[in-house]
């Protein structure tokens, strides 16, 4: 029915001249951008050669290309493989295979990358999407558009497309084995906007920035496409600089900024060290990862609102989100679900649901789950289990249905036959003024079978030894959940979502 494409169609006929994007070269309004969505979805079909069903991979920095060309993909009935740009050539040849796509588009730095691949795997020559530094011959965006005409398609005239169809294949990190390629539709893409206009608010006179990779589902749905479903403004930075970012954050008048925990902390010393005027901001946001609950309340403490939600690539992402109402009431919690979400948090053993204030595993139904990996039946079958999506992260429910993180079904330590979840044991540590981040792992143990090591980030210039963390954590924790060993580390390793992968963690501080 409705695919994302359709949605500019909608705003194109209502608000043409309000202004959609905002790159680092240009600005759209809505009328402009579904000229340009029109084009070139002609000419993925008549210049390209590429028919509704066909896959293509992306591989991009954030521009307001990227995202010109989800929008043109819909609209031709396409599918898109979106390449994380910080994995090898041959992680992404995985990807590139596994999918079937034919030709790989790319941003100007990525063009030696994109040949090498295309050579590898005998694909159709790459297009690259943003302007060169010096000229080449090699197919671009530019070219594509000036050879195609939207003219005889004002906004409205067109019957809706299918949003059943595959729009893209979002492979997951890949931390605990081969990356998996979830499918998502538009079905998927159109309920996660509304369970997020519906959560936080987000109306047309909103303005929100893109931090996050477009890579990753959180660039893409989180607020960047709903912004667009909304007739708002969205700003779209080519890098996260933080410094740059406050700097749009405050000239574009933006009103909801979201980013994963690491972008939020360096967005906060950015703060404090420029002092911008942010009363137009109606909140922060966070996702990705469990946000501690000290940087949560150094939000607050400045006077700026800041919620927290949770998702994952499989559910578009948005399941659960924190209200305006319940931010400083609840912080640290990811709120309630999404209206367009069943959630039910499990006993993973049992699968019967959890009394309050029990730990068990998060599952999801809905219009935003999504209905397959691609190409794998069988790790389609373990995820999706009577209906229901298994995450594999662990949650606590409160008596209000307000539920808060406790960690990854496979994080979770068994100790001497007692359940250690790390997330508890970090926000523990984290409350200590010295400590900006920690992560929290199980190592075997001959004895317990297995006991928790923690890695932690300090703040600079600040010293704390392994004592005096162990005492802090007395008064907070049982004996059983305090870390035997506190590693301090310059950085945590992590995947594209800036969560921390905690698969390395043993390897990296063996021996210290």
């Amino acid at each position: 029915m409705y695919e994302i494409s359709y949605w500019i169609e909608a705003q194109a006929w209502t608000r043409p001249h309000k202004v959609a994007l905002v790159g680092s070269r240009e600005r759209l309004t809505y009328r402009e951008l579904y000229d340009r969505v029109v084009r070139l979805s002609r000419a993925f079909r008549n210049r390209l050669g590429l028919q509704p069903g066909d896959r293509f991979a992306v591989l991009s920095t954030n521009c307001l290309e990227y995202l010109l060309v989800i929008l043109a993909a819909s609209r031709a009935g396409l599918t898109l493989v979106p390449l994380n740009w910080r994995l090898t050539p041959n992680e992404l040849e995985f990807q590139l295979r596994d999918s079937g796509a034919r030709r790989i588009l790319c941003s100007a730095e990525f063009v030696a990358t994109a040949d090498e691949l295309t050579g590898r795997i005998g694909l159709e020559p790459p297009v690259r999407i943003t302007p060169a530094a010096e000229p080449d011959q090699m197919p671009d965006l530019p070219g594509l558009l000036a050879g195609e005409t939207a003219e005889d398609e004002p906004p409205g005239s067109r019957d809706p497309q299918p949003w059943d169809r595959p729009l893209l294949i979002g492979y997951t990190s890949g931390t605990t084995g081969r990356p998996k390629g979830a499918v998502l539709n538009g079905i998927n893409m159109f309920f996660n906007a509304i369970n997020d206009l519906l959560t936080i608010d987000l109306r047309s006179d909103d303005v929100t920035i893109t931090l996050l990779p477009m890579f990753h589902i959180g660039g893409i749905n989180l607020f960047t496409l709903p912004t667009l479903f909304a007739g708002a403004r969205v700003v779209l930075p080519d890098r996260f600089d933080p410094d740059e970012a406050v700097r749009l954050i405050q000239e574009e008048k933006v009103t909801l900024i979201f980013g994963v925990p690491t972008v939020h902390q360096r967005l906060l010393d950015s703060i404090d060290r420029l002092k911008p005027d942010l009363s137009h901001v109606r909140m922060f946001y966070s996702g990705g990862a469990p946000c501690p609950v000290t940087l949560i309340q150094a939000y607050h403490e400045r006077g700026i609102k800041f919620g927290q939600g949770y998702g994952l690539t499989e559910t578009s992402p948005t399941v659960f989100m924190l209200l305006e109402e319940d931010f400083v009431r609840k912080a640290g919690s990811i709120g309630r679900p999404a209206p367009f979400n069943r959630v039910r948090v499990v006993d993973p053993a049992t699968g019967e649901p959890v009394p309050p204030g029990g730990v068990g595993e998060i599952t999801v139904q809905g219009p935003n789950v999504f209905t397959a990996y691609w190409q794998n039946e069988a790790a389609t079958q373990q995820a999706i289990r009577n209906g229901w999506f298994h995450t594999g992260d662990l949650a606590r429910i409160d008596e209000e249905g307000f539920v808060t993180i406790a960690g990854r079904l496979k994080e979770m330590i068994i100790s001497g036959g007692e359940n250690i979840y790390p997330v508890e044991v970090e926000q523990a540590i984290q409350t200590h003024p010295a400590v900006v981040e920690a992560a929290v792992f199980g190592v075997p143990h001959p004895e317990w079978g297995e006991v928790p090591h923690a890695a932690v980030l300090l703040a600079p210039g600040a010293t704390v030894t392994e004592e005096e963390l162990r005492a802090h954590c007395l008064t907070r924790l049982g004996k059983y959940k305090i870390p035997k060993r506190f590693f301090f580390l310059d950085d945590l390793p992590r995947n594209a979502a800036g969560k921390v992968v905690k698969s390395r963690l043993a390897d990296l501080t063996q021996g210290m």
